[in-house]
């Protein structure tokens, strides 16, 4: 029997019962489905990351109090670890080779006042190269000098968000005053929006770096230390550096002791791309029950094909068929079952992962390989699940088969 027949034989008897084959790769359709929704999510979440983490600016250094043990792509507060201060800075700037610009950062957040108007929002305070070392641009106005810096001028440069939502989008808001936690700052700048997905950098508030210390923190700690290396061969020669004097000026004699971290963007992207690959695989375990569940479906239903068919197996047999072309055909069933599912899964999975970006706004990517891991694992499924019925057609004595009624 030519492999044609076996194959026509086996799409004529899926035809004959069109609603229990639907009925049965429900399973699989769900299941391949969830795969492939699981898969754009968590690769839409790494290139999400990734993004912002390029987004920040290039050939970055940064350097943080406390220990490192999460991803912060901000390189926010860490918590209430102080251990970096102004001068751990200056010492960085003077004493480590390769750096290009520097910018000390303290984050707080506070309500911002403008007239009538008012948001909570994140105020940055920094030096005059935080516009050059995060990638930021001026929209209107100007950004502030290092003299404003060390004067502690009451100078703000706001975000375009925060600048929407205080002065809206006709109004320009440079020489106007805002209020911040009750301070007067006059702003003097607004930057481009970044957008996309690094929006949550729109919405700041920069002001110099000596006025957050003297009128919000009362102290002279730090929550960030940025450094922007002169070439993206610098970069791990200025962590050592770096990791060497900060130990020496905090008199620790161990790394493994240190109150500081120093990351890299890489360092970032490895710490993101193992959250988003654990996510991955969680959320792709959960899913794959679905598949588990669909191709028991898929057995339970050849089972009962065998017993259903069972004079036809007989007379087959009795006709001159080899076991192996019996069982081959029911296999090639079983196959065609799971595969036309997780055709049918992979379009579910697709428009899914379009409705997830369409109507909550989180990026998802559907790859080229998770499809075909999808429908190879199908077809996978259906040669498990549809040996043992296939070999049980394959067994069948063909006067017992005969006489079946």
């Amino acid at each position: 029997m030519r492999i044609s027949d076996l194959f026509y034989e086996a799409f004529s008897a899926l035809y004959t019962n069109k609603l229990r084959s639907g009925l049965t790769i429900l399973g699989i359709v769900i299941g391949i489905g969830s795969v492939i929704t699981m898969l754009s999510v968590g690769q839409g979440a790494k290139n999400s990351i990734e993004n912002q983490i390029q987004s920040m600016g290039s050939n970055l250094v940064i350097v943080v109090p406390g220990a490192m043990r999460t991803f912060s792509p901000m390189a926010g507060a860490r918590g209430g670890a102080q251990t970096l201060t102004l001068k751990d800075s200056q010492a960085i700037l003077k004493e480590v080779e390769g750096v290009l610009a520097l910018s000390p950062v303290v984050y707080k957040n506070y309500q911002v006042v403008a007239g009538k108007k008012n948001t909570r929002t994140q105020i940055v305070g920094t030096g005059a190269s935080f516009l050059e070392i995060r990638n930021y641009q001026i929209d209107t106005g100007a950004f502030f000098t290092e003299k404003q810096v060390e004067n502690m001028a009451r100078v703000a440069v706001l975000g375009s968000t925060v600048k929407e939502d205080l002065f809206g989008n006709s109004v320009s808001p440079i020489g106007k005053t805002i209020k911040i936690n009750g301070i007067i700052f006059k702003v003097i700048g607004v930057t481009k929006p970044k957008g996309g997905m690094t929006a949550l950098e729109d919405d700041i508030v920069i002001v110099p770096v000596s006025v957050v210390q003297k009128l919000f923190s009362g102290d002279e700690y730090l929550n960030a230390i940025i450094i922007k290396g002169d070439s993206p061969g610098a970069i791990e020669s200025i962590k050592s550096q770096v990791t060497t004097l900060l130990l020496k000026r905090h008199n620790i004699k161990s790394s493994e002791m240190a109150d500081f971290s120093v990351v890299t963007q890489e360092d970032m992207l490895s710490m993101a791309g193992s959250v988003t690959q654990v996510m991955t695989i969680l959320l792709t375990s959960i899913a794959a029950i679905s598949l588990v569940v669909g191709g028991i479906g898929i057995m339970n239903m050849m089972m009962t094909s065998v017993s259903e068919r069972t004079k036809e197996i007989g007379l087959r047999k009795a006709i001159g068929a080899k076991r192996r072309e019996i069982g081959l055909q029911f296999l090639i069933e079983a196959v065609m079952l799971t595969f036309v599912g997780g055709l049918v899964g992979v379009l579910l999975g697709i428009v899914v992962s379009f409705g997830i970006t369409f109507f909550t706004g989180l990026t998802t990517k559907i790859s080229l390989f998770s499809i075909i891991l999808a429908l190879s694992i199908s077809s996978v499924i259906g040669i498990i699940f549809g040996y043992w019925p296939a070999q049980k057609a394959a067994r069948l004595d063909p006067i017992e088969a005969l006489r079946y009624e």
